[in-house]
């Protein structure tokens, strides 16, 4: 009886895994399986598209890479689809554009470049879609893609694209010369990046009027363009924020490209270059930026954080902290309420609010631009606080740079260099409401002849325990149209409380 009955468990066993076998089997699709060769000669495209489109007809399932170097052209996404790109695969962008999908026609191309306005000529694209995944730890080697584009020339200048879809997980991959953008998602709700190592000819992740974004364990190095850019486009048709975003844990860089991938960490290709890197907001600006945290980040070997609104957006309600920066080839901060007004002529000029930036430090700072806050006559930048910021300049700056007149720069594109030489070698602020500093060390390494704090039309301002390095001559702060500033606790300076001045050195 005993034996009948473990002879029947026996039985149930064998069928129960036979199911679950048959059943995994149903949900997990072989590439080879559907003709792709891994030789690094076959053009996949097909088999690769077939297999996904088997598993998308069964609801869905996870369309396996093995080992191998597959060439392909465009690869189309659909729901419930995940790509599991194995160890040892790599995945790459055929040389010949002809593999690749046209351009779609766009909503409109007007207000923001061509690469942020089209998603077909990608190499895996997506469109509308649910409950999609490229994970596993092999590699997409966007070989053939353009790191550019205009209309008519149909080259593929995307590694992923991804335009109004939702749940998207990409996780643990490895991207190897992106193109223009490695990853570009535009009203993607519910994204996530995690694990993922960028070695690129451009942008790094440009995430575009996305909604719920976590971004964790990424590094990113991309030394000619920005490395994690967060955009509010006009793609759409419409403005979309960007919102509710967490970047943390990340690491961004501007070494050679290829040489965060293969471990040397090469600084050679410095000709006519400044490495970029960095995590941005905009430059494209048009449905603003809010609810967003940064933090545990590293910066090397680039340029600093920049957070910009120019074309009528908001930005606000931002919380930046834990940052370390080394060899940075800018402003270490560049916070920029700009009018360029790249949208529909019916747009006002945006707001900048609400800002925390705490627990910087950044060693080796180009000191040519210091940290650069700066809003518009009228268009204040508000409710700003900074505080726990140790920044070491490379100094350097003349007595001819203090009486500089800065230009506004309203219309300009917004970036710290085309400030040129500031007046100010640590920090320079301009039309900001309610600031207040604390627990901030700025000092140079090469003489600096220039002060370490310009405020320009300043309302409301709190700074406290502040250390500045300066030579001897030289005033500590330059404060001109300034309002209720309060100075305490600040080595050098007595506490002092202004009412009003409209210039005033100390």
């Amino acid at each position: 009886m005993i034996l009948k009955f473990k002879s029947i468990l026996l039985c149930i066993a064998i069928v129960t895994s036979a199911n679950l076998y048959a059943q995994t089997q149903k949900a997990f699709y072989n590439i080879k399986d559907f003709g792709a060769k891994g030789d690094g000669v076959t053009i996949n495209s097909d088999a690769i598209n077939k297999a996904i489109d088997a598993a998308a007809a069964e609801g869905g399932g996870t369309v396996y890479f093995p080992a191998g170097k597959y060439l392909s052209g465009s690869i189309h996404l659909k729901s419930n689809i995940c790509l599991y790109i194995d160890q040892g695969a790599t995945l790459i962008a055929a040389s010949d554009s002809a593999e690749f999908d046209q351009p779609e026609k766009s909503v409109n191309d007007i207000y923001q470049d061509y690469g942020h306005s089209h998603w077909h000529n990608s190499f895996i694209w997506g469109e509308h879609l649910h409950d999609v995944s490229i994970i596993g730890t092999g590699t997409i080697w966007g070989r053939g893609l353009v790191r550019s584009g205009r209309r008519g020339d149909g080259k593929p200048n995307k590694t992923i694209s991804l335009l109004l879809c939702r749940n998207v997980i990409i996780k643990d991959i490895s991207i190897l010369h992106g193109g223009w953008f490695a990853l570009l998602a535009t009203g993607v709700d519910n994204l996530t990046l995690d694990n993922v190592k960028v070695d690129t000819n451009r942008d790094g992740f440009d995430i575009d009027c996305c909604k719920n974004v976590r971004v964790s364990n990424c590094s990113v190095n991309s030394p000619f363009d920005d490395g994690i850019c967060l955009k509010s486009t006009f793609a759409l048709g419409y403005a979309k924020a960007t919102e509710n975003v967490t970047i943390t844990n990340c690491f961004v860089s501007g070494y050679d490209e290829g040489t965060l991938l293969d471990g040397t960490f090469k600084r050679e290709n410095t000709k006519n270059h400044s490495p970029t890197g960095r995590i941005k907001f905009g430059t494209e600006s048009n449905g603003g930026f809010k609810n967003i945290t940064i933090t545990n980040c590293v910066f090397e070997y680039c340029r600093g954080l920049a957070l910009e609104t120019v074309d009528g957006a908001l930005l606000e309600d931002v919380t930046i902290s834990n940052i370390t920066m080394s060899d940075i080839g800018n402003a270490p901060i560049f916070i920029r309420l700009g009018a360029r007004m790249r949208g529909p002529d019916t747009i006002p000029v945006g707001a900048c609010r609400r800002i925390i930036i705490s627990n910087i430090v950044a060693y080796n700072v180009d000191g040519r631009q210091g940290t650069i806050i700066g809003g518009l006559q009228g268009h204040d930048i508000e409710d700003l606080q900074l505080s726990n910021i140790r920044i070491y300049y490379k100094g350097g700056g003349s007595k001819d740079s203090v009486n500089r007149t800065v230009p506004e720069y309203e219309k300009d594109y917004p970036e710290p260099a085309s400030w040129k030489t500031m007046p100010s070698y640590g920090f320079y602020i301009r039309h900001v409401k309610n600031l207040k500093m604390h627990d901030i060390q700025v000092s140079f390494m090469d003489d600096d002849y220039r002060p370490p704090f310009i405020l320009d039309d300043v309302k409301g301002a709190i700074l406290y325990d502040i250390q500045a390095q300066k030579t001897a001559g030289v005033s500590s702060f330059i404060l001109k149209n300034v309002q209720d500033v309060n100075i305490r606790q600040t080595i050098g300076v007595k506490d002092t409380f202004i009412k009003k001045a409209s210039r005033k050195d100390l």
